[in-house]
């Protein structure tokens, strides 16, 4: 199976080969996630429930947490693109039936963005805000006795927000740090049959490279 990072790259290399004015940026960072409901509905091993996890990112935890973006501007000052992040979610703590119950290869998504920046608006900085809609693809690992779901799947709807600053190395590369916020909303399929559902915000805080070609 072709991971979720490396078809966006593919996709990129696709779309944007003979465009001009294209921005490859590769961040990581800080990433948190808030608690969220679970729901599990199954007709096998697994405990059904509905109950509350709190997350934790361990953004530097093997695989760590990352995100590639390919931005189009154009002279307005606007742009848009695609947005491959690379988000992890572990419980602070297992409900009771588990022995598995994360998204750390990861909760990644994949969205549509369209942005906003202000070129040399303090100096040689350059704020910008962005959003976008898309798919949230995790890798989603649920094990319990006699059940065990372990693989890439598309769950549901994601939207992001983002607000940041760039500061230019030379004609082609530039820095950046920004917030990013994400919203996905899970409903993945459990081997055994059955569901789980769950809404999840993660929040980071980015530092990055970005390339102009």
């Amino acid at each position: 199976m072709i991971r979720p990072a490396a078809a966006f790259l593919l996709l990129i290399a696709a779309t944007t080969s003979a465009a001009a004015e294209v921005e490859l940026s590769f961040y990581g960072g800080v990433q948190s996630a808030n608690a969220s409901d679970v729901t599990v509905r199954n007709d096998s091993v697994i405990p059904n429930g509905d109950f509350s996890i709190d997350w934790e990112g361990r953004s530097g935890d093997a695989p760590p947490y990352y995100g590639i973006r390919a931005t189009k501007w154009r002279e307005s000052g606007f742009g848009y693109g695609l947005d491959f992040a690379h988000n992890k979610i572990y419980p602070k703590e297992l409900p009771p039936g588990y022995d598995v119950l994360e998204m750390t290869d990861g909760l990644n998504t994949l969205t549509v963005n369209a942005y906003r920046r202000w070129n040399g608006a303090f100096g040689d900085v350059s704020p910008y805000i962005g959003g976008g809609l898309g798919l949230a693809i995790p890798h989603v690992e649920v094990t319990a006795p006699g059940s065990e779901t372990f693989g890439y799947q598309i769950t549901g709807p994601a939207a992001t927000v983002i607000a940041g600053a760039s500061y230019p190395i030379n004609d082609r590369w530039s820095v950046f740090g920004e917030y990013k916020g994400t919203y996905s909303s899970n409903k993945a399929d459990l081997d055994t049959g059955g569901t789980l559902e769950t809404d999840v915000v993660t929040n980071a805080v980015n530092l990055g490279v970005s390339f102009n070609f």
